[in-house]
């Protein structure tokens, strides 16, 4: 290669390449001899960067060694490594390396540096027209909001993810203060279209109990788990899926985060993790990424202005200093200065950040001045450090003596806050009583110019926080003035009244804003929660708070956490709160909790029943509604099918009595499930008929809302298959195919399980393995162990419906033993109708018998229920096989006239079907009356399992 001129004099080339080349292109840029353009326009550089750029394009695609790259950058002359460093970050920067996905300079670690981007070589070639960057999706608002400008970390990025890609797992790990969450909020960006969108950032800081570290992860992975512990969920909906995984602020709960982290790095191969803490994490795969302190200029020596501000920790100070309002140019005579202050912080960005917004108060000397006589030592570090190496602790106790006295009582009182905070929460929490709020707006805003409280944007307003450090550091202020608990109940109060305001505006206007807006009261909300119970001081928030806070558990899907403090409540309600409105709240959120985290126990009924005679005694319709509700899916759950129609009439009424568009339709679906499970099969159609009509209204409603429930087009689709129509029952169910999960996980596993029921019925086996499928994964990965076994069920169903039947039995014995101990019984007769007739078809004729009798009298007890004319063909089915041919009879019969009851005709067919087949064993010259009248009723699904057998029976030619 042909080439450009060294540079700097005769400096000789150490790596034996003569550089004096043609022109080169590479993206938008074109380079020959000393010129860099980019579109045609000249492009700045220093001249050790322009070299280093010359060396490396000259040997593209190779690692050029860091002493190679030294010797010719600056030939002649001992420097060190930090050096190249800081000119390969201005190169990276003026070549926007980095940003839109652009790549041009790797850094390989303990090696050197390669230069990535492909090169187009030819005499003066022409810089090509820059190629149209594809459409970026903007990362989504859960991504905390990134700097503007980063400097100084413009070399780490690509390092970074590189290492990341390769090593998967990578701790970021750093003093307080460096600058961890800002590189792995860049990281996360940058990211973002590697990963597909797949990116989720953790910020720990706001957690306090790390027991909560998986139901954490869970929470932000969309994960429903209803046990302790849900890690085992999360590795498992990890299996197989590529993503990326940013744990943040992890040395407060890091033994949790260990444990996690290892097992997802062992388990899900496609999964990448970067954690950030001040120590490692010590577990199988991890790699260190330490993040060392921002370069410095040198000490002690003369260097010029332009110099100076070759070192990102000048640049930063600078940077920061104008935008705090100092307009003075760095001359040489102040290089010095700058580069001991620089020094004096120690590379530290806060510190930095801190010291700079400062200058132009008192200026660049005054201002190394207080730096020696105001910061502090905070903790240990080396005991060989020199004196001037400060860090962020002491940093911070010199910027809280710069500030006045009414933005230090902010500062402290803010410090109140576990997660980001409003406007209207600060002024809550630092506002004096009986002051106006003009002190505290002014105070916070000069807190957020002077970098003691980081503002970012949240649609048209602002939330504020503090850094993890500085929020320690102003906790313990807060502390030594002696005001804390005060403060602490002032943070409760204002919690509560929040999160009540809340609960008295759902159901109006943007229901999921409202939502969000609850759901950033989380970490707020637990820290809260902890302070009440800690002491005495906080004994008489414990239930209004745990009311307000329980709806919020409820609609994040946290009901471990609504069980716990629900239950702490009641347990401190006086009597003075009995009957309340609170009590009501309480007893409601741990009746719904109870159903799904300790099984269907009496627990939870007592509790939903309390609950309602609250809601009764005071008035309160959309919690009376809401309570029948609840309990109307207890008693289906436990197949007390009695209970049904009354609970959803009540509902019905209480409904139409408030009058809301969902809520009617919302008790027309509770109607259509109830008479149907109860056995009436034509009021069943009309009410889920009527609630499609209006399931827009349904669709509409978010989780707070009174109404929230499924779309009754799955039930539907159970019903018409009941009714006679097969063919619209599938038109029901087939949208569920191949269509994606929706956010409640529980309600699409209840469309999982219905729409596999009717797949069944129809004879579409491979449609249930499917279906089976998807819910054994979706249980799995959510924690719900019920409707696992329910899966378990269904695979045994298609086992015994395809002939293996020795297989399908062992299955549905673990099923049915799963279900019976959750008194889940929804699902139990059906499968122990497939029991029976497994074991028949193996001989065990007496076996299944006892077994189909059991189910009958259970499900009898329950008040009976849909599906007892097929449980009593089935017994009659076996009868016939063990030669009791009157009993037979006589159960077919009753069959039929309960089927013709419920107006199901399909299983009338069933029934009919297996009445004339008794009919030819006992040699009746008239066997098929009963079929041919049935089958004449039918108008469609005549291609489905039964209709066709009837069809063979009848000796019709097919339609």
């Amino acid at each position: 290669m042909t080439g450009l001129s060294a540079g700097h004099g005769s400096r000789s080339n150490a790596t034996g390449a003569n550089l004096d080349l043609e022109a080169v292109s590479f993206g938008p840029f074109s380079l020959r001899s000393r010129l860099l353009e980019k579109d045609g326009a000249p492009v700045k550089l220093g001249s050790r960067a322009m070299d280093i750029l010359r060396l490396l394009v000259s040997r593209a695609g190779e690692v050029v060694p860091k002493n190679e790259i030294l010797s010719y950058a600056w030939s002649g002359l001992a420097v060190e490594e930090i050096s190249l460093r800081v000119h390969v970050a201005e190169l990276r920067k003026v070549l926007g390396d980095g940003k839109d996905g652009a790549r041009y300079i790797t850094n390989i670690p303990s090696r050197g540096y390669c230069f990535v981007a492909p090169v187009q070589r030819g005499t003066r070639a022409a810089a090509p027209a820059p190629a149209p960057s594809p459409e970026r999706t903007a990362p989504p608002p859960s991504l905390p909001h990134r700097l503007d400008r980063m400097i100084g970390r413009d070399d780490v990025l690509p390092e970074l993810s590189a290492r990341l890609l390769s090593d998967r797992f990578v701790t970021l790990r750093g003093p307080g203060g460096i600058g961890k969450t800002t590189v792995a909020t860049a990281l996360a960006h940058d990211m973002w279209q590697a990963f597909e969108g797949n990116v989720h950032f953790l910020e720990f800081g706001p957690l306090k109990d790390a027991a909560l570290v998986a139901s954490t992860v869970a929470a932000a992975l969309g994960l429903v788990v209803h046990h302790d512990d849900p890690s085992g969920s999360i590795v498992n909906v990890l299996r197989g899926r590529r993503l990326l995984l940013i744990l943040d602020s992890c040395e407060h709960v890091i033994d949790e985060v260990a444990r996690l982290a290892e097992s997802i790095y062992r388990e899900a191969p496609g999964v990448a993790i970067l954690a950030t803490s001040r120590e490692s994490l010590l577990v199988e795969g991890e790699q260190i990424f330490e993040l060392v302190p921002l370069p410095g200029p040198p000490q002690g020596v003369r260097i010029s202005a332009g110099e100076v501000m070759d070192y990102p920790a000048a640049q930063l100070f600078v940077d920061r200093a104008a935008a705090a309002g100092h307009r003075g140019d760095i001359t040489d005579e102040d290089a010095e200065i700058l580069a001991e202050i620089c020094g004096k912080l120690d590379g530290i960005a806060l510190a930095i950040e801190l010291a700079a917004v400062r200058v132009g108060v008192y200026g660049l000397r005054e201002m190394a001045g207080l730096l020696d006589s105001r910061l502090k030592l905070e903790w240990r570090g080396r005991r060989t450090a020199p004196p001037r190496q400060q860090t962020l602790g002491a940093t911070l106790d010199w910027s809280f003596g710069l500030i006045g006295e009414s933005e230090r009582i902010v500062f402290q009182r803010l410090a109140i806050f576990a997660g980001p905070f409003t406007l209207n929460g600060a002024i809550a929490i630092a506002a004096d009583e009986g002051a106006t709020a003009d002190r505290v707006v002014e105070a916070l805003e000069q807190l957020v110019a002077k970098s003691l409280v980081s503002a970012q944007p949240d649609g048209a307003s602002r939330r504020y926080r503090l850094l993890d450090a500085t929020r320690s550091y102003a906790m313990q202020k807060l502390t030594d003035t002696g005001e804390a608990d005060a403060i602490a109940r002032r943070h409760a109060v204002y919690v509560q009244r929040t999160l009540e305001a809340g609960m008295m505006e759902q159901g109006a206007g943007d229901q999921a804003s409202r939502l969000q807006e609850r759901a950033s009261l989380l970490a707020d909300a637990r820290a809260a929660l902890e302070w009440c119970h800690a002491g005495n001081d906080g004994a008489a928030l414990r239930v209004p708070l745990a009311g307000s806070c329980a709806r919020l558990f409820v609609e994040l899907n946290l009901l471990n956490e609504a069980r716990i403090w629900s239950a702490r409540a009641l347990a401190a309600l006086d009597d003075a709160g009995r009957g309340g409105r609170w009590e009501l709240e309480l007893q409601s959120t741990l009746g719904h909790a109870f159903m799904f985290t300790e099984r269907n126990s009496e627990q939870a009924e007592a509790a939903l029943r309390r609950g309602l005679e609250i809601a009764e005694a005071l008035g309160d319709h959309a919690n009376t509604f809401r309570l029948l509700s609840r309990l109307n899916m207890f008693y289906r759950r436990t197949g007390d099918y009695r209970h049904l129609v009354p609970t959803a009439v009540h509902a019905e009424r209480i409904a139409r009595t408030i009058g809301d568009t969902a809520g009617i339709a919302g008790s027309k679906a509770l109607l259509g499930v109830s008479y149907h499970l109860a056995g009436d099969q034509v009021a069943a159609q009309a009410h889920l008929d009527e609630g499609v009509r209006d399931a827009a209204a349904l669709r509409g409603t978010q989780p707070g809302h009174f109404a929230y429930s499924r779309t009754p087009q799955i039930p539907l689709a159970r019903v018409l298959w009941l009714r006679g129509f097969p063919d619209r029952a599938l038109d029901c169910v087939r949208p569920l195919v191949g269509a994606a999960a929706p956010r409640d996980v529980v309600m699409h596993c209840i469309a999982l399980c219905w729409s596999a029921s009717v797949f069944g019925w129809v004879g579409d086996w491979a449609a249930v393995e499917a279906m089976t499928e998807r819910l054994a994964a979706h249980a799995n990965m959510h924690g719900l162990a019920p409707y696992e076994a329910v899966a378990t069920g269904f695979r045994a169903q298609t086992m015994i419906a395809r002939g293996e039947a020795a297989g399908g039995i062992d299955l549905l014995r673990t099923a049915l033993a799963r279900l019976h101990a959750d008194r889940y019984e929804l699902y139990a007769s059906a499968f122990s109708a497939d029991l029976a007739h497994g074991l028949a078809a193996l001989g065990r004729v007496k076996e299944g018998a006892q077994v189909i009798g059991e189910t009958i009298i259970r499900v009898e007890q329950g008040g009976g229920g849909f599906d007892v004319p097929e449980l009593l063909r089935r017994r009659g089915e076996l009868e016939a096989r063990a030669g009791e041919l009157d009993a037979a009879e006589a159960s077919f019969a009753a069959s039929l006239a309960l089927a013709e009851q419920q107006g199901a005709l399909s299983w009338r067919l069933r029934t009919a079907m297996s009445l004339a087949r008794l009919k030819q064993q006992r040699g009746d010259k008239k066997p098929l009356g009963e079929l041919a009248a049935t089958y004449e009723l039918f108008t469609e699904g005549f291609e489905t399992a039964d209709l066709t057998a009837a069809r063979l029976m009848l000796g019709k030619p097919p339609t």
